[in-house]
């Protein structure tokens, strides 16, 4: 039976068990919204931007582990969703990318609504595709979404001209591909392998630095039996948070810029360090000459580029993160003899006790103004970690990595690499739409939350029950947290001096609104908001100039922190 492009792209998705499309229409794209209707297993969830669309199909991608699917029309619609293109590419989130374009004969014509979203796509996706033909459609997309989601997952994006939309073909779609040119590596090199078990064997002070491709292999159960069975102290990026549970007595928090003092200083003194699916960041680092000093280096990336990029490794493992823990396991128990690695482990872990002790993450409690550390340790008190975190990007973003804890993957979604503001309320829809039943938050800043502050029409015309805590400072914070310490608090451009009332805002929507400036109201306030069945924005007016510490400033060692 003969189907048209449009309709053929929808029994793709349908194929590829895609169950929510987060969009906006336009011309280009028009035949696709005709034909959706007739699709109910497809459901559609209409943004008011474009840029709402990419970043809740981030969310959702985040939070399920599956491909989240976005599509807008073709010129400003596409070019709309580069910035959550790129969000999801420094994170490695698998996302596809559907775009209208213009009729074929019109392209480079300079045609009405007409861009090269292919060529300023480029720089940011894991591959894109131009569909020159209704025949090429079908097998097109099922590579788009076996390029997202294998190897090092990643955005894809397929341009989609009005004709080729329009045009008719034979329906058939592959049940298998194969890419000559892609085959990445997942099994790890045993002779790798079986060195980096030998220095885990041998080190005294080992210390395994996590990053977000253990969540994104499914490895975290291979990490916790692997940490907890050789007594191994855990730190993380950013991206990693929840891939260890951050009740855990080996946990030692996040490590870098705003990592943990136990961590950094880990860090500093290990002399075995294992990094599992992360790429050794600036924010990370710190000053690379004196990036774990005194350690062996053993690198898990399935991306060979990432190793070596930035630090000099001794065994890298190109390998998915769960393949090559699982064979480190298994070169452990197939051991004759294995050290008592609590007996072993026992000084080094005394030694991180003590700096845990020492220099814990701390704020001085204020009932008014509100210091934020101080709400974002209500929202994990009340939440018990069982709650969907998402965050903007700055302060807000740091305090919730510091002062909540999460137990198990995919329940923190941050941009990380890219650090978008803005990303965390339609972040917050997608994970919302992935899992109704959960109570889903977006902490966030009076600035980021402005950047997509839109959605939340988006949020109550489809009662998506998202709850955004605001943590209002009146300020961009973290830049004036720079300007205070570095630029002799010249707070040029970073003081909000009129912002709406968020909950007159919130009410404007349809959706509900409530202030707190007193601490001994935050509780109850958030109980309250909490409970709500729909949208919520809580406005929580907190200390102005209160700044984000441990900090290690640019360029400075990790273990060089000022910590007040």
């Amino acid at each position: 039976m003969e189907r048209t492009g449009a309709q053929i792209l929808l029994e793709c998705l349908l194929h590829e068990k895609v169950d929510a499309v987060f969009g906006f229409p336009g011309g280009a794209v028009i035949d696709i919204y005709h034909h959706l209707p007739e699709y109910p297993k497809l459901r559609h969830f209409l943004v008011r931007h474009e840029q709402g669309a990419i970043h809740a199909a981030d969310g959702y991608a985040r939070a399920t582990g599956n491909v989240g699917v976005c599509l807008v029309t073709s010129g400003p619609g596409a070019t709309n969703t580069v910035t959550g293109i790129a969000t999801a590419y420094m994170d490695s989130i698998p996302v596809v990318i559907i775009t209208g374009q213009v009729p074929t004969p019109l392209i480079g014509n300079d045609a009405f609504q007409e861009v090269d979203i292919v060529g300023i796509s480029r720089p940011c996706v894991k591959h894109n595709y131009l569909v020159k033909e209704v025949k090429d459609l079908a097998w097109i997309i099922k590579q788009a979404f076996y390029l997202a989601r294998t190897g090092r997952p990643g955005p894809v994006l397929v341009d989609l001209p009005k004709d080729v939309l329009q045009a008719k073909c034979t329906y058939e779609y592959p049940e298998t591909i194969s890419m000559r040119s892609y085959n990445p590596n997942l099994a790890p090199n045993r002779r790798q392998v079986r060195k980096a078990t030998e220095l885990l064997r041998n080190s005294k002070r080992p210390l395994v630095y996590s990053g977000g491709g253990v969540i994104s292999s499914d490895a975290s159960e291979e990490l916790t039996w692997l940490c907890r069975n050789l007594h191994i102290p855990v730190t993380s990026t950013l991206m990693g948070l929840g891939a260890f549970p951050g009740d855990d007595p080996l946990w030692l928090g996040m490590l870098g810029m705003h990592g943990t003092y136990a961590a950094n200083m880990a860090v500093g003194h290990t002399d075995l360090l294992l990094a599992v699916g992360a790429r050794f960041d600036d924010r990370v680092t710190g000053k690379i000459s004196s990036f774990a000093p005194s350690a062996q280096v053993v690198h898990i990336d399935v991306d060979p580029t990432s190793i070596r990029k930035n630090v000099n490794v001794d065994i890298p493992i190109v390998a998915d993160c769960l393949h090559a823990l699982r064979a480190i396991r298994e070169e452990l128990e197939i051991c004759a003899e294995c050290p008592d690695w609590a007996a072993v482990h026992e000084p080094w872990l005394n030694q991180l006790q003590e700096w845990r002790q020492n220099h814990p993450l701390r704020y001085t409690f204020s009932e008014e103004p509100i210091k934020p550390q101080f709400v974002v340790e209500k929202i994990y008190e009340l939440t018990k970690g069982e709650a969907i975190i998402t965050t903007e990007v700055g302060q807000n973003q740091m305090w919730a990595a510091q002062f909540s804890r999460f137990h198990r993957p995919r329940t923190f979604l941050t941009s990380g690499g890219l650090g978008t503001m803005g990303y965390g309320f339609p972040a917050a829809i997608g994970a919302q739409v992935a899992f109704p039943d959960k109570l889903v938050i977006d902490i966030a800043g009076d600035g980021s939350i402005q950047m997509n502050i839109q959605e939340m029409a988006t949020a109550v015309s489809y009662n998506i029950p998202v709850k955004i805590v605001i943590l209002n400072n009146g300020y961009l914070g973290m830049v004036r947290q720079w300007q205070e310490l570095f630029y002799a608090k010249n707070y040029c451009s970073t003081c909000m001096h009129i912002n709406p009332d968020f909950v007159k805002l919130a009410e404007a929507y349809g959706a509900r609104g409530f202030r707190v400036t007193r601490a001994a109201d935050v509780e109850s306030v958030l109980r309250e908001a909490f409970a709500v069945s729909g949208p919520v924005i809580v406005d929580v007016v907190v200390e102005p100039e209160e700044n984000v510490y441990p900090m290690v400033p640019a360029g400075a060692a990790l273990t060089d922190m000022l910590l007040v």
